[in-house]
Parts: C-alpha cells; sequence; structure tokens
C-alpha cells in the first residue's frame, strides 16, 4: 500500500507528471486497515452534518449593494487590481467611522 502525496500551492496549475500521478491514484483499490476502518454510515452522517454546518458558517455575511459613481473614480479603484472592492469597502468605513471627514465633504 503506498499513499501518494502532491502539493500544489494556490492558484498554481498541477504539472503533467502530478496530473499524470492524481489519475494513477484514482484508479488505486482503497485499503482500509485496523487503524483506519471504513466509516460507518452514522459517521458519514455526522460528517455530512458537520460540513453543511462550516459551509453554512462561511457563506457571505455582507449584503450586496449598488452604488452609482464615475467612471473615473472606478477605474482609479480597478487601477488598485484584484480585491478592489474590498478596498472601497475599507474606505467606505473608514468615512463613516470617521464623521469629520464627512463633514468637511458635505460643505
Amino acid at each position: 500500500m503506498a499513499m501518494t502525496t502532491i502539493t500544489v500551492k494556490a492558484g498554481q496549475k498541477p504539472t503533467k507528471e502530478q496530473i499524470k500521478r492524481i489519475r494513477a491514484a484514482a484508479k488505486a483499490p482503497i485499503t482500509y486497515t485496523p487503524d483506519c476502518p471504513e466509516s460507518t454510515p452514522e459517521a458519514l452522517a455526522e460528517f455530512a452534518a458537520k460540513a453543511r454546518e462550516q459551509r453554512q458558517s462561511l457563506r457571505r455575511t455582507k449584503p450586496a449593494v449598488t452604488i452609482r459613481m464615475t467612471p473615473e473614480v472606478l477605474s482609479k479603484y480597478k487601477a488598485l487590481g484584484r480585491g478592489y472592492t474590498g478596498i472601497m469597502a475599507d474606505v467606505l468605513n473608514y468615512v463613516a467611522d470617521n464623521p469629520e471627514i464627512l463633514s468637511k465633504v458635505q460643505g
């Protein structure tokens, strides 16, 4: 019995050799050992319940909103690259937490 371990970093594509090893491992039979027995239906149901619970806790908790802005402002944020909407949210939070900034903008 052999264990196949392949590490692929986030954003990285697996090499042809890694894909070949993954496909070979997928075809290999599963061997259960005394220290790692086959899961019972009850254990599988418990795992499934925990997985559902975890997925629900990871769901987006922030509401989606639509705002209007000038194309120039939008292009400046987009120029910041990936994650620019999070930066926009940080700026809005900062301004909302600092009323003196709002009073300067409102005139």
